[in-house]
């Protein structure tokens, strides 16, 4: 299995289509074992390989502080950072927009596992259109 980091090729899809509100639609980041089968070609959130954990809950986390913005020729979106109080490895993310059928957008590879043994913390990168993880060039 692989978890291959980029927008979904549905998500690109749908937000030509109009089917996709980031600023008003509850988007959440599911986090993911190294077993996950994660790519361009997901559409939809599914719990299999989700993290289990105590403190972790399947469907991850809702994401806030939402804000799509625009830099020269290039829209993104940023949120704030997001944490579970658990004990827990992951090696990557699905962040799916769960206000349209759990509908698919990115996914995260974190390039290795990464492992806490009381809070697990993701930090956005820096707010900027070469930087943020969801862009549209």
């Amino acid at each position: 299995m692989a978890i291959d980091q980029g927008l979904t090729t549905s998500f690109k899809q749908q937000i030509l289509l109009g089917q996709h509100d980031l600023t008003t639609d509850t988007l959440k980041l599911a986090l993911y074992t190294g077993l996950a089968d994660l790519n361009y070609a997901t559409t939809v959130y599914n719990t299999t390989n989700e993290v289990v954990a105590a403190g972790y809950t399947a469907g991850g986390i809702v994401l806030t502080g939402v804000t799509v913005s625009t830099q020269g020729l290039v829209a993104y979106v940023n949120f704030n950072p997001v944490s579970w109080n658990a004990a827990l490895t992951s090696r990557g993310a699905l962040i799916y927009n769960a206000s349209k059928a759990n509908k698919s957008v990115a996914v995260i590879n974190f390039g290795a596992d990464k492992t806490s043994t009381t809070t697990f913390v993701i930090t956005p990168p820096a707010d900027t259109a070469t930087t943020a993880i969801i862009r549209l060039p």
